[in-house]
């Protein structure tokens, strides 16, 4: 038996490889036009023979995308498994996902998806239990790509404005709706962008945006982010400006939000991703002025509760894991704060509800959930149901009962309930989840970079697999902008792992898993740093066995998505697979698309010195791919709404690597219609990106799924 298995093995590997070969030499790449311009940086010139592809509305470019999809979807269509991999994620990705309830006026509110519906429901139980819709995005739009990007109630809950995105886009339309009878009131806000919605009474709202985009919405300026108010049944070409109208105020970023008690407006404002100024206005006593708390970019703080005339505050101000203090509105700057929950050698992000604190510490980049009273006074660690991610926990001060979800690579997302007054928690929502939880392991390790830093992963796997250096492994990272990547569970990582995959996720520097130090060391000129830690968590997993280079993927989105570009770029001969995602791949020139100039924190610009031009040219994906280096098989993703990374990034590093590449492993770009950075994405979109990224990794390692 066990012989025959082998060959069984080795005979499905050795066709898998026949047919990769011949599928190989089949790609013909569409011929992308090189153009002549050219850039000077401290009089370095510096050819971008592809520039025209940044123009997404030119007929030219939809014509590329059409051609390269054509080519990239006859690829991936000849996989044998590909449908293999699709209706097992359909089959495991279809069951019934509920959300924490919440009540607003007379209504509890709650969130459901059948299983594959596009988009999940908001429905709403009354007072005797009756359940109703109450809104579905899935009625949106003909193809479920129009999601709902956010909602807020009125304190009363009789009114409720909502924002919806339209093929994944970042610009949003906000509509309002009475809750009882859910009839519109008034008319539909317009061109919003990264903005919040904070009701004012029942009077109005607060949004934010930046000036109308004129033609692209991917090329709009967004160097001048807005507060607005809009009165209820007003015309919102009389919304009045609150915030950032003058070149005194003139900020990337500015969000504002009234505090539970409707006393006060708190704004916050920015530059970068990392760094605010902070305000406050007591808006119950027309005509009080707003009062600065902060005065400079040097560190994040944002107001977490207010209690008659003190302000509870969490910062990384003098504090750079975080701690939370009070201050009275009379003197709130500052100078004047007072510890009221101190920093600890554990990164602090804290919640409110209940009348209570609740600080969830990263340990290892394992939560650990600690319970506080409104004077500082520990009240107990909160008992999880295991070691991975706890999330929630948030409320209005009058609820009685909170809610937290727990979750790790292994256990899908269980909701829980909590009695914030003896601490005992009760299964409110487990999932009903067609995979075994119990065949599976993580296992958390410390590997050494390349400057002797100590970086953490977590590994998980099927119980049972064998380190012989032939397991298909998706090594992911992300490193930048002060994200921790916590334990959580995902159906397409439980396929993978199904199909005998490992899959491996590594805490590197620039995220947020140690704090504001972890953070900055992988920043500016530290940024080779985030890319050692990833080369150094592909060699740890060589060296003991879990894979090879032969079956070795990298994956990453976003700022992951040029961790992958780099690496591949720099250690071509480290993996057989690259999976860079929505990537921010052309560092020269990234800062001048969209709101990438507000990233300019983590990474400097090309404009700032020449030593900072030097160092982003070194290790910028689009221009360091060289000719006659077999780089690996690489599928690259992006979506055509993306307004956040644009996708010219994504199509001017495949036009790159293509004109390039030696040897047979294929250089594809999969762009998606009416798909934006990631959220909202319908659950059939999901599905097919899925499969088609993990039957291409297998594919091109010459395995297929273990059945």
């Amino acid at each position: 038996m066990k012989t025959t298995a082998i060959l069984f093995a080795m005979a499905g590997s050795f066709a898998v490889n026949a047919q990769m070969k011949n599928q190989q030499q089949e790609i013909k790449y569409p011929e992308t036009r090189k153009a002549d311009n050219k850039d000077t940086y401290f009089g370095t010139t510096i050819a971008d023979p592809y520039r025209w592809l940044e123009d997404d509305r030119s007929a030219e470019t939809a014509e590329w995308v059409k051609a390269q999809n054509k080519v990239t979807f006859n690829y991936l269509e000849k996989i044998p498994f590909r449908n293999n991999i699709k209706s097992r994620l359909e089959k495991l990705w279809n069951y019934e996902r509920v959300s924490a309830p919440f009540k607003e006026g007379e209504y509890t509110y709650y969130y459901k998806n059948d299983g594959l519906q596009n988009q999940s429901v908001l429905y709403r139980k009354n007072k005797s239990g009756k359940e109703e819709v109450f809104l579905d995005p899935n009625t949106f739009s003909k193809d479920g790509t129009t999601s709902l990007g956010g909602l807020s109630f009125t304190k009363d809950g009789s009114l409720v404005a909502y924002a919806i995105s339209e093929g994944g886009s970042d610009w949003r339309k906000i509509f309002v709706l009475d809750a009882k009878t859910k009839k519109q009131v008034g008319e539909v806000i317009t061109d919003v962008k990264f903005s919040g919605i904070s009701w004012k009474n029942n009077e109005g709202f607060y949004y934010s945006s930046y000036d109308k985009p004129e033609g692209s919405e991917l090329s709009a300026k967004t160097d001048q982010h807005k507060l607005y108010y809009h009165k209820l049944g007003t015309a919102q070409k009389s919304d009045k400006v609150i915030f950032g109208n003058t070149e005194a105020t003139k900020y990337r970023y500015v969000g504002g939000y009234v505090t539970e008690d409707q006393r006060y407006l708190v704004i916050s404002a920015a530059n970068s991703t990392s760094g605010n100024k902070l305000f406050i206005q007591d808006i119950s006593k027309p005509g009080t002025n707003l009062i600065a708390l902060t005065d400079n970019f040097d560190s994040d703080s944002s107001i977490i509760d207010t209690e008659g005339s003190t302000l509870y505050i969490a910062t990384n101000y003098n504090a750079p894991n975080n701690r939370i203090v009070t201050a009275d509105i009379a003197k709130p700057q500052q100078e004047h704060w007072k510890d009221l929950i101190p920093e600890t050698e554990n990164v602090l992000s804290p919640s409110t509800g209940a009348g209570y604190i609740f600080a969830e510490y990263m340990q290892d980049a394992i939560s650990v959930i600690k319970q506080y009273d409104m004077e500082g006074r520990l009240i107990r660690q909160v008992n999880l149901p295991g070691v991975g991610s706890a999330g929630g926990f948030g409320g209005k001060k009058k609820d009685k009962t909170l809610y937290y979800s727990f979750a790790n690579y292994v256990t899908p997302g269980t909701i829980y309930s909590f009695n914030p007054e003896n601490g005992a928690s009760e299964v409110y929502r487990r999932p009903d989840i067609d995979f075994n939880s119990n065949a599976f392991e993580s296992k958390q390790v410390f590997y050494t970079s390349k400057d002797g830093t100590k970086i953490p992963m977590i590994i998980t796997y099927k119980k049972g697999t064998v380190l012989n250096g032939k397991n298909p492994t998706i090594l992911y990272g992300y490193g930048g902008f002060n994200i921790s990547l916590t334990p959580s569970f995902s159906i397409a990582n439980a396929v993978w792992m199904e199909n005998g995959g490992i899959y491996a996720v590594a805490n590197l520097r620039g995220g947020g898993e140690y704090g504001k130090k972890w953070h900055d060391a992988g920043t500016k000129m530290q940024k080779q740093n985030v890319f050692n830690d990833f080369i150094a968590a592909a060699e740890y997993l060589i060296a003991n066995k879990y894979t090879s280079s032969d079956y070795l993927a990298i994956s990453g989105g976003s700022n992951g998505g040029l961790l992958v570009g780099a690496v591949m770029t720099q250690r071509p001969d480290l993996m057989k697979v690259a999976l860079p995602s929505v990537g921010v791949l052309d560092m020269l020139r990234y800062h001048t698309f969209t709101a990438g100039a507000g990233w300019a924190y983590d990474y400097g610009t090309a404009e700032d010195s020449r030593e900072m031009f030097e160092y982003l040219k070194g290790y910028s994906p689009v221009h360091n791919v060289k000719k006659s280096v077999a780089y690996p098989a690489t599928l690259i993703t992006t979506g055509d709404h993306d307004d956040r990374v644009v996708p010219a990034h994504s199509f001017k590093f495949a036009a790159t690597l293509q004109e390039n590449q030696s040897g047979n492993n294929p250089v594809l770009i999969r762009i998606g219609v009416n798909a934006g950075h990631g959220a909202g994405k319908s659950v059939a979109q999901l599905i097919n990106e899925y499969a088609d990224v993990q039957a291409f990794a297998l594919f091109n390692m010459g395995l297929k799924p273990k059945p």
